[in-house]
């Protein structure tokens, strides 16, 4: 889920020094006393000689540099390697079997057809454009869902899922004063630095099991347990990123009796809806599990990988409340109002009958390519590695994302030796990789994990 925050990230100028110019009749003899010293005003003596020095400090040098995207570096130093065999498995974004960027076909048709419509560029209410707020909120409930129809969420138009999840932590550090934010251990890189700048405390429990590199179901019901009363769980409705890993239906019904036994309020991040499995009613199901039972839920979605608007910023942040009322006092003040293009392709989509199974056909296609890819890296694993490993943790994710247990020093093997180019924390993007790569990947990863320590 690589994003830009809602909050300031300034580079910090350079304090300099210059020779102020005394002969233009910019410093007179009165700025020397002491009572009228301009702090900015050094006076440096050399022997004999003194000479005035301006020290141009800005008020803004106190700003720190936001944290480097680590998604960047690797995508920019993918694209300074010449071999011929390189691989970028570091974005997420979706790739053709050639490896090249895709729109969506029935995204195409949808802005044809609002160019057609000569729609105007007028600004959105606050809440953003209400037919993308209907079918966003029916798509992730279930149009039939009671809490539609008795209009129990509040949905807002976010920008993208990183936005919709910065306007959920703003409404948790306004109104939710303390509370704590559990995120699991790994998360998506950018969880925290959301929650570190609306100022919401946040701690991690336990989720990545690395001996078995899958669920530490054990580990992370201890830590729900062991969280305040009335703590916001953030959890990965489907595909868990970074590691692919999900729980089982029966461990999700177990997650929300403690949840709902502890008085939390279950926190969902929807980024991949429809694109894990290719079902969009698939991928909902643990959201709409926790609203079966009658729980408060908070969900973030995002329309960057299911329909491919990744620059179009489309997103939507829903609270299902316990009454109407409560729903309808939902807004958020931190920006006049969101962007329309991608308002518009998602509410065409998803409102008209013919787009919709187009879409749904398209989101079979680019999940079935993806599932495709990681049996046949599985396959490769398998038949090469003779060591006897079990690498069967690779089918058992799910998602354009695979943890593949490497540390950080076999990551640099992956890209110094085989022109591999992965995050440090052994994530690789299955949306990168293409069927005629899958032998040589494999080739790379025995060799890093069994040659590497």
């Amino acid at each position: 889920m690589a994003s830009t925050l809602l909050s300031l990230a300034s580079a910090t100028p350079s304090a300099s020094l210059s020779f102020h110019e005394i002969n233009k009749g910019k410093l007179n003899r009165g700025c020397m006393n002491k009572e009228k010293t301009n702090p900015f005003i050094k006076a440096k003596s050399f022997g004999r000689v003194s000479m005035v020095v301006a020290s141009n400090v800005s008020r803004f040098e106190g700003i720190t540099m936001a944290p480097p995207d680590p998604i960047l570096g690797v995508s920019e130093a993918f694209k300074a390697d010449n071999h011929e065999l390189k691989l970028n498995l570091g974005v997420g974004a979706y790739r053709t079997e050639e490896l090249q960027p895709y729109v969506l076909d029935v995204v195409k048709k949808a802005d044809k057809l609002l160019l057609e419509k000569g729609e105007n560029r007028e600004y959105l209410p606050i809440e953003g454009l209400a037919a993308f707020n209907k079918v966003t909120a029916e798509l992730l409930f279930g149009v039939d869902n009671p809490v539609i129809r008795q209009q129990r969420v509040a949905t807002v138009q976010g920008l993208s899922g990183t936005g919709s999840l910065r306007l959920a932590a703003a409404l948790i550090e306004r109104y939710f004063p303390g509370a704590k934010v559990l995120i699991s251990s790994p998360t998506w890189g950018n969880h925290k630095n959301i929650f570190n700048d609306a100022r919401a405390p946040w701690s991690e429990y336990r989720y990545y099991d690395p001996k078995t590199v899958g669920l530490d179901f054990e580990g992370m019901i201890a830590d729900i347990k062991a969280a305040p009363e009335g703590s916001f769980i953030l959890l990965h409705g489907c595909a868990h990123n970074p590691t692919g890993i999900d729980p089982t239906p029966e461990e999700w019904r177990v997650i929300a009796d403690v949840i709902q036994e502890k008085n939390h309020i279950p926190f969902f991040d929807i980024a991949y809806q429809g694109f894990a499995s290719g079902s969009l009613d698939t991928d909902a199901a643990s959201v709409r599990m926790f609203v079966a039972r009658g729980m408060e839920v908070i969900a973030a979605q995002s329309y960057s990988k299911n329909l491919g608007l990744y620059a179009e910023r489309i997103g939507a942040i829903n609270v299902v409340c316990s009454s109407p009322e409560a729903a309808a006092r939902i807004a958020r003040p931190m920006y006049s109002n969101p962007p329309v293009h991608g308002a518009r392709i998602v509410a065409n989509i998803v409102g008209d009958s013919a787009l919709f199974k187009e879409w749904n056909a398209e989101m079979e296609m680019m999940a079935g390519r993806i599932k495709n890819v990681r049996h046949k890296l599985f396959d490769s694993l398998s038949s090469k590695d003779k060591s006897g490993k079990d690498w069967s943790f690779v089918l058992k994710q799910i998602g354009m994302f695979s943890f593949t247990g490497l540390n950080k020093a076999q990551c640099d093997n992956m890209t110094n030796k085989w022109h591999v180019y992965m995050t440090k924390d052994g994530r690789i993007s299955l949306a990168g990789l293409s069927l005629a790569k899958c032998e040589y990947l494999a080739d790379a990863i025995i060799d890093s994990y069994h040659n590497v320590s």
